[in-house]
């Protein structure tokens, strides 16, 4: 049976990369974002594209406009799911609203950085409020919040920080209540990208400053998502924050090019252990 997918924020950077590896399962994956023309960021990508390229990965690419600060919009895309399938199996939670990331203390940047608490955070519950009911009903699944290390160390500011941080708790506490339906949520952790706006950020720094050393493709995320979500053991990681990196050696994944991504937990940190009150 074809797994059915959610991948939200995926025009461009890790969603489309996501998407695409789900993709190369056979899955039919519903790519959602607010760009439809490759003229809506400066960054390019557009639902379509990543859907087109869903198609050629050998799964069935599915675009849907939605803006996840329109809760109303969010609710239709999972009623549609709902009608053409009635079961979901896999929700990705990557929308976010991105501003305000350049240097400066938090004061000094853009009041609008805060946004990615609402189109990040609070989106993030949204969607899985939505999507429960339909993984329930698969009587398996998996919820995944695209997360970082900046969960525990800085990175790019507090908003930032508490984005990744409430989305680590989010999973954990949805995971406690899910547990009874065989339906997991996991935070996973993603190492510096090679997407879009990581290429055109490093472009613009002077030659010498460039950070060296091979990034992880979008699609490694996808990867250790398609495995995870057919392991058998795949409630044992639920309600963890977990690191792709780690994640990924434990199942035997490696990227597009046959690598292994590293872990930065000894440069970065790890996730929080849990209270035994989640299990």
């Amino acid at each position: 049976m074809t797994d059915i997918a959610v991948v939200t924020g995926a025009s461009r950077g890790a969603g489309k990369g996501i998407a695409v590896a789900l993709g190369c399962t056979g899955a039919t994956v519903y790519v959602t974002g607010r760009s439809r023309s490759s003229t809506d960021s400066a960054y390019g990508g557009t639902i379509g594209e990543t859907a087109a390229l869903v198609d050629e990965a050998g799964g069935t690419g599915v675009p849907v406009p939605v803006d996840h600060s329109d809760d109303e919009a969010v609710a239709a895309l999972f009623a549609r799911i709902g009608r053409e399938h009635g079961r979901l199996d896999i929700l990705v939670n990557n929308a976010a609203k991105v501003s305000g990331m350049f240097a400066g203390g938090f004061w000094e940047k853009p009041l609008d950085a805060a946004d990615l608490i609402t189109v990040g955070l609070r989106s993030h519950y949204v969607a899985a409020y939505y999507a429960a009911p339909l993984l329930i009903a698969n009587g398996r699944g998996l919820i995944v919040n695209t997360g970082h290390y900046g969960a525990v160390a800085y990175h790019h500011g507090p908003a930032y920080g508490a984005q990744k941080a409430g989305s680590d708790k989010m999973a954990a506490d949805m995971a406690k209540e899910l547990r009874p339906y065989d339906v997991a949520a996991v935070s996973i952790w993603m190492g510096g990208l090679d997407t879009e706006r990581a290429r055109a950020d490093i472009a613009a720094l002077p030659p010498e400053a460039r950070p060296a050393g091979r990034r992880e493709s979008p699609q490694f995320t996808g990867r250790v998502i398609a495995a995870l979500y057919t392991a058998e053991d795949l409630m044992r990681y639920s309600g963890r924050a977990l690191i792709g990196a780690e994640l990924g050696a434990r199942l035997g994944v490696t990227d597009v090019d046959g690598s292994a991504p590293l872990s930065l937990r000894y440069e970065k940190g790890g996730p929080p252990e849990l209270h035994p009150s989640l299990w």
